[in-house]
């Protein structure tokens, strides 16, 4: 059974590349909103389980002042996240499945929640998150597209670093079929190496587009109080935040 993403170039040869596609600061609105919401949980937050943490752009912002665990499907977007963060433990493994035998005050699912496709896979990846999440944790869900909000369109992005490397990628998204549970993402990456030489590579990816009610739905089955909240950071479309509250 393959793990969500784990097929993609994007998170295999490319995964050095990830910081210059898709810069940590881009993820600074992001991580403020989440952290907004560890701040309500009593005692405070100081525990994070980072599930399907890629190159650990969102907990760059997150684990100052807390004990912080990433677990990524990928080696290659685990190394590029030990640069980045060094004091973080970094675990190799399925968020679908991954047990770690104790409880965090806090779960993050990221983006990386988009590569479930599946209701039976997305009720695993939240059974995950309610198994680590301590009496009256708290869990946080951040996909970028849900049913009710998602639009077709395109997008464009990208960095460069200090040796002179540079990325830049397009984007364009689309729901072939609007009554199922995904949608297609396409995108070309254009990478520049220090030397001016440059490739392009494309790739289709599939993704998650669940309805608020599915969130809701199998949060509560999972046993928490289920909630959620408009997000929205660095220009990206309208979200919705889901979050699952543990019983105490």
């Amino acid at each position: 059974m393959a793990g969500p993403g784990e097929g993609y170039r994007l998170y295999r040869e490319l995964a050095g590349w990830w910081p210059l596609i898709s810069p940590p600061r881009e993820y600074i609105n992001d991580a403020a909103v989440i952290d907004r919401e560890f701040a309500t949980v009593t005692p405070p937050a100081r525990t994070l389980l980072d599930l399907g943490s890629g190159g650990g752009h969102v907990a760059r912002h997150l684990a100052t002042g807390r004990s912080t665990t990433l677990v990524d499907i990928s080696a290659d977007m685990l190394a590029v996240s030990r640069q980045l963060n060094p004091d973080c433990a970094h675990v190799l493994g399925d968020m679908r499945t991954i047990r770690l035998g104790r409880l965090f005050d806090a779960v993050l699912v990221h983006d990386a929640v988009d590569y479930v496709t599946s209701q039976d896979d997305l009720a695993l990846v939240i059974g995950t998150a309610a198994a680590h999440c301590r009496p009256g944790g708290i869990a946080v869900f951040a996909p970028d597209h849900t049913a009710e909000t998602f639009r077709s369109g395109t997008g464009a992005g990208g960095g460069h670093d200090g040796t002179g490397r540079q990325a830049s990628f397009t984007e364009c998204t689309t729901d072939p079929d609007p009554t199922d549970d995904w949608i297609l993402a396409e995108y070309e990456f254009t990478l520049r190496e220090a030397d001016g030489t440059a490739r392009v590579v494309s790739e289709a990816h599939r993704l998650g587009s669940f309805s608020r009610a599915t969130w809701l739905r199998l949060l509560a089955a999972a046993g928490f109080t289920a909630e959620s909240r408009p997000l929205t950071g660095h220009g990206r479309s309208p979200r919705v935040l889901f979050i699952g509250r543990a019983p105490v």
